[in-house]
């Protein structure tokens, strides 16, 4: 439980973290230094947070007032968000993301909902809108740029600016105080290509090193899934026991919903361009433990309590205690298994872009766009050899 002493004497650390008090409340703590009390409850079925209010704005003793006030609302059935009169960031936020649920895969979803969380909700979340400034907008920027995460910052900055969209067109804040931050902010770093082995005594090597290392069970399946099928990270963060055919006969396959690809958003739309992985037997046996630890419900790779997947951060973070750091990313498998595969099969060009679910090539190497169009087979008995074939030369 809660003292003013204890909230006083919370410390910033390198990550967010809570302090419970009682009966839901908690004073979570920012990187940043930012306390704030906030109070988790079950509305409609689902779990909610009701940020209470900023310390030392607000007191311990008006905190546990505000949060009983909160509970009886909810006694009467009414959601306790609706508290204030004022539209908050943090209200206008979750409203905005709401309203993109439809067009965003529930992985993204999820990832969008934590940066703002974790980066934006400490310092913004229980201020009234039209009380935010560019200033303000700024320093939350500029303390994500201080840890190097400069392209994650510019997306934070984005989506404070499209939550502010949503609140000037509701008429809840008079302008956006985020449109001309970007203007201010370090200059996006350079495209570069990712570090990625391209080797196959690497490769086994990382592997093999990544199995050493202290981490989750779920973690070390989806980097081992990840190196096999040679999709990106998102895709197997988000993979689902549903989209899993035939894995105990004899053509199991991955059916990849291209709602979860990059693809256009008319085309993820298109049940015909949904991405087809044929499995191997390496990858059967991954799945099958994946089943045997049975935490995930749907999802096959959950992190802890099953509710999400795995980190977005988590497989990165398993490659660099395993030694690999910046030597190999988990996006590097794709560059891996196109680098090896194209060396010791150069005749299966072709078949190893569809694996990769690169658009189809002319001899040239130009893109064909009308033979994409219509040219809608998915020739799945080479790629099933194909994947065999890197299983065989990935895992020895």
């Amino acid at each position: 439980m809660l003292t003013n002493a204890a909230v006083k004497a919370a410390r910033p650390r390198a990550a967010a973290y809570k302090i419970a008090d009682e009966r839901g409340m908690h004073l979570f703590v920012a990187p940043t230094g930012r306390k704030s009390f906030r109070w988790r409850f079950r509305f409609a079925g689902h779990e909610q947070l009701l940020t209470i209010g900023q310390w030392p704005e607000i007191s311990l003793d008006a905190a546990r007032a505000r949060a009983e006030s909160a509970r009886e609302q909810l006694g009467r059935g009414v959601d306790p968000r609706t508290i204030a009169s004022a539209m908050t960031f943090e209200r206008a936020a979750r409203a905005w993301h709401e309203q993109q649920l439809a067009g965003w895969t529930p992985v993204h979803a999820r990832d969008v909902l934590a940066s703002l969380e974790a980066d934006v909700f400490p310092d913004l979340g229980a201020l009234e809108l039209d009380a935010i400034d560019a200033p303000a907008v700024l320093r939350i920027v500029r303390s994500i740029e201080r840890r190097g995460a400069i392209a994650t910052a510019r997306r934070v900055r984005q989506r404070i600016s499209d939550v502010f969209a949503l609140a000037v067109s509701e008429g809840w804040a008079p302008t956006d105080p985020a449109a001309v931050v970007g203007r201010a902010l370090a200059p996006a770093p350079a495209v570069r290509r990712q570090p990625a082995v391209t080797t196959i005594a690497e490769a086994r090597e990382l592997l093999a090193a990544a199995e050493l290392v202290d981490a989750g069970a779920a973690v070390k399946l989806a980097s081992r899934f990840l190196a096999l099928t040679a999709v990106r990270l998102a895709v197997v963060r988000g993979a689902c026991w549903s989209e899993i055919e035939d894995l105990d006969g004899n053509e199991p396959l991955w059916r990849v919903p291209a709602a979860r690809m990059t693809l256009a958003a008319a085309k993820k739309l298109i049940a015909a361009n949904d991405h087809l992985v044929p499995l191997a037997p390496a990858a059967v046996e991954v799945l099958r433990a994946a089943r045997a630890l049975g935490a995930g419900g749907e999802l096959i790779f959950a992190g802890r309590g099953g509710a999400a997947p795995i980190g977005e951060g988590a497989i990165g973070a398993l490659y660099d205690r395993a030694g690999f750091a910046r030597r190999h990313v988990p996006h590097g498998w794709r560059a891996t298994f196109s680098t090896i595969l194209n060396e010791r099969l150069p005749d299966q060009r072709s078949a190893i872009d569809r694996a990769l679910g690169h658009a189809l090539k002319r001899e040239d190497g130009s893109a064909a766009k009308v033979l994409s169009a219509y040219n809608r087979a998915q020739h799945l008995a080479p790629r099933r050899r194909l994947y065999e074939a890197w299983a065989e030369i990935l895992m020895g």
